[in-house]
């Protein structure tokens, strides 16, 4: 597996960033859209704890646990949201993908499919990953919804694995594609944003 180092990737008006200090206003306004921050099974920042969100995920960055984007609308320049790679184990050729929300205003559009397709591709056929993986909180059914229309198969439960914002214990579930599985999965994800232009 070739290292994650800085990239830009676009596709579909959107473009993927590495996140860095300057999109501190625009991600504040993303979480603002729907006050994102409230819904106790995400890890949206509040507004004033924008900065400190962007320095903890530049720190993880280098470490080489995490590489967080902005998600950014490429006609306007509007921050979208961010998404990042994370838990990154070169050794057995594995990152998983998360950390990832969306302006209210534009989750249900292809701007999450979007994204992944690009993540996607980008790990398995230019980082030479053999496997994705996702998690997510038990009770975030959209999240599992949408790991699963990406052609991802369920591998369980982690029981109390995680801390929840508001101090409550959460299950994870926990999700993973192989490099096999792509192919198929990549023909699926093409098809419904396809599908998405011509509606």
């Amino acid at each position: 597996m070739k290292p994650v180092e800085p990239i830009v990737l676009r596709d579909r008006g959107v473009r993927l960033e590495p996140l860095g200090l300057e999109h501190e206003h625009g991600l504040r306004q993303a979480a603002a859209d729907g006050q994102l921050w409230t819904l106790r099974i995400t890890s949206v920042p509040e507004p004033e704890n924008t900065r400190a969100y962007i320095e903890s995920a530049l720190q993880m960055r280098k470490e080489g646990h995490r590489f967080p984007f902005a998600v950014v609308d490429e006609a306007s320049g509007r921050v979208l949201g961010c998404t990042s790679y994370h838990d990154i184990v070169p050794v057995i050729s594995r990152v998983e993908i998360g950390w990832t929300w969306y302006a209210q205003s534009v989750q249900r559009t292809h701007v999450n499919t979007s994204c992944k397709l690009m993540l996607l591709t980008h790990a398995f056929e230019t980082l030479g990953c053999r496997v994705v993986g996702w998690r997510t909180d038990n009770f975030n059914f959209a999240s599992q919804r949408a790991i699963e229309r990406l052609g991802a198969k369920k591998d369980g439960v982690l029981r109390g694995h995680a801390l929840r914002r508001d101090g409550t214990i959460r299950d994870t579930v926990m999700y993973s594609m192989t490099s096999g599985e792509w192919p198929e999965a990549k023909a699926q994800l093409l098809y419904l944003l396809n599908k998405h232009a011509c509606v």
